[in-house]
């Protein structure tokens, strides 16, 4: 896994081969924040990185100048190594909850600028996450929502919708 752009560009970190998340492709990672630096100044934003596995994403919006990003993370090991890695980038702007995503996004009552959710293809609830997010207050105004997900959801109609955007079998909807 590597940061592909920004202050901590080009630095990698080796993911343990028991781990069962999937990160973010470089290559569909590189192309979404692309598309993203469109819609965002990622300078001084706030980010929530939800689902955050290996902590692919949050290493990215940090190395591009988020303020802060939250990292939720169920998995302990994963936990671990999500703050292993940002001990070696040597950074104080992530905060790391290890917790139920579900549960975070219900109590949660701070605003971010920036959302990534990255869920399991496979998770029951899926298809219910942007309409938590989106209603639950957590979006700041002017914010997006990036939702990662397999090729058999459409989220097109949802009335907040903004595109989509396919590379090979990754698939994200942005939000408004």
């Amino acid at each position: 896994m590597r940061i592909i752009t920004g202050q901590y560009k080009g630095r990698h970190f080796d993911i343990p081969r028991s781990f069962k998340a999937r990160p973010t492709t470089d290559f569909a990672k590189e192309n979404i924040f692309n598309v993203l630096s469109g819609y965002t100044d990622f300078d001084g934003a706030t980010a929530l990185d939800l689902f955050a596995g290996t902590g692919s994403i949050s290493l990215e919006l940090l190395s591009r100048g988020c303020k802060t990003v939250v990292s939720v993370e169920r998995d302990r090991d994963h936990a671990r190594f999500i703050s292993q890695c940002m001990q070696k980038i040597g950074t104080q702007r992530n905060i790391l909850i290890r917790g139920d995503v579900f549960r975070f996004v219900k109590t949660c009552r701070e605003q971010f600028d920036i959302i990534f959710a990255d869920p399991p293809y496979a998770l029951k609830e899926l298809p219910t996450i942007p309409d938590l997010i989106l209603t639950g207050g957590l979006l700041a105004d002017g914010g997006i929502l990036i939702f990662e997900h397999g090729k058999d959801n459409d989220f097109t109609s949802h009335p907040r919708f903004l595109e989509q955007r396919h590379y090979g079998s990754v698939n994200f909807s942005l939000f408004r």
